[in-house]
């Protein structure tokens, strides 16, 4: 492992953290600072929408200034937001909250682009081990993240999660340290870049394959983010399942999206992107069946993990095959339109979810899954059939 993705990968263990508390609490907390139940799941959607908005920003901003600035000044921002986040539950504010989650997802838009730049730092046919080998580290991130966040949580007397935001300030803090010595790879030479012409949105879409890794990477999104967001809801505050069972389910999640990393890349070579996007749909079938049987702590166990499964195959398969189809020049524009779509699908997924789960059961919120999970398998089907 060379010294840049070392970094990231050092890094990636903190700044996931950023996703892992928001995922674990902002659904609850926001459930305390409104009465509306159907706003429970806003500040989760707005750390959301924060992502999807900030894609294409995160990526050009990054063309102008390097990598390296970019990730410093994401990770600073960060920990910014968590230091409002706490003050906003000290001062019972849920618009400040949602406010501090907006900008941990803008945060997070910078750290998405880890996995291009892991990609980049090793030769192309070995993109999809080293991005596996940074999405491993969500592993070490989850644990971090849930478990110091669900022990800090009383550290404020009188006012729960303060503490919890108050420790993401630290963590969120640590990849700025790491990344400081981040060494930008040389880009297209700027006297050069008039010269290029690059496909336009619309030239990427027609790719069928382009078509295919986004397909993938989206809807392998939408899906766990319509599910993971709901889950809080679904399983502490109506059915009532205590907050270390939650965390537990919510921390076996994630290792499930992250632990498969160990042998995907490995999977990706031997069998080929559609064959391993066509396993990330059978474990998300297996979720969306697990949702047929009461809503026990087993069963919201089992599915989450095979949730995490499912998302690891389908968004690694889908990132992998996408930094083999543009062009070196195109890399910020294509990655920063995939961004943008993959995260405003999630925004409305998990907008959508914190609505839903207030209105049907956890059952039905399953079932509204499956039309991704057909489109995901017509993408497949559609860009195998055009390049045989």
């Amino acid at each position: 492992m060379n010294r840049n993705l070392s970094l990231l990968v050092s890094s990636q263990v903190f700044a996931f953290t950023a996703a892992n508390v928001t995922v674990f609490l902002s659904g609850i907390i926001g459930s305390q600072l409104t009465s509306l139940k159907s706003l429970s799941t806003l500040p989760p959607s707005i750390y959301v929408i924060g992502i999807a908005i900030s894609t294409i920003f995160a990526a050009k901003i990054m063309s102008l200034i390097g990598r390296r600035l970019g990730f410093v000044l994401a990770s600073v921002a960060s920990s910014i937001a968590s230091l409002i986040g706490a003050y906003s539950i000290l001062i019972e504010s849920f618009i400040l909250f949602s406010i501090a989650c907006f900008i941990l997802g803008t945060g997070m838009a910078f750290v998405h682009q880890y996995r291009f730049a892991a990609a980049e730092s090793v030769e192309k046919d070995k993109a999809p081990k080293a991005i596996s080998i940074l999405l491993l580290a969500g592993i070490v991130s989850v644990f971090i993240g849930i478990s110091l966040a669900n022990y800090t949580k009383n550290y404020v007397s009188d006012h729960l999660y303060v503490g919890s935001y108050l420790m993401l300030a630290v963590l969120t803090m640590m990849p700025a340290v790491f990344l400081f010595f981040f060494k930008n790879k040389s880009e297209v030479s700027t006297s050069s870049k008039e010269d290029i012409k690059t496909r336009s949105y619309f030239e990427f879409l027609s790719e069928p394959k382009f078509l295919q890794a986004i397909t993938s990477a989206s809807f392998a999104y939408v899906v766990m983010a319509f599910l993971m967001t709901a889950t809080p809801i679904s399983m502490h505050i109506i059915h009532k399942l205590s907050l270390d069972k939650l965390g537990v389910v919510m921390q076996f999640h994630v290792v499930a999206m992250f632990l498969p990393s160990l042998v995907t890349g490995n999977l990706i070579k031997k069998f080929g992107y559609s064959k391993m996007m066509y396993a990330g749909v059978v474990f998300y079938i297996f979720t969306i069946l697990m949702s047929f049987f009461e809503p026990s702590y087993f069963n919201y166990f089992a599915g989450l993990v095979f949730l995490g499964v499912g998302w690891n195959f389908l968004f690694i398969a889908g990132t992998s095959l996408l930094v083999t189809i543009y062009k070196p020049e195109e890399k910020f524009k294509a990655q920063g339109f995939n961004d943008l779509l993959v995260f405003s699908s999630m925004a409305v997924a998990s907008l959508s979810a914190g609505i839903l789960i207030s209105l049907a059961s956890w059952k039905t919120v399953n079932l509204f899954c499956i039309p991704f999970l057909i489109l995901i398998i017509l993408s497949i089907i559609n860009a195998d059939r055009k390049t045989r």
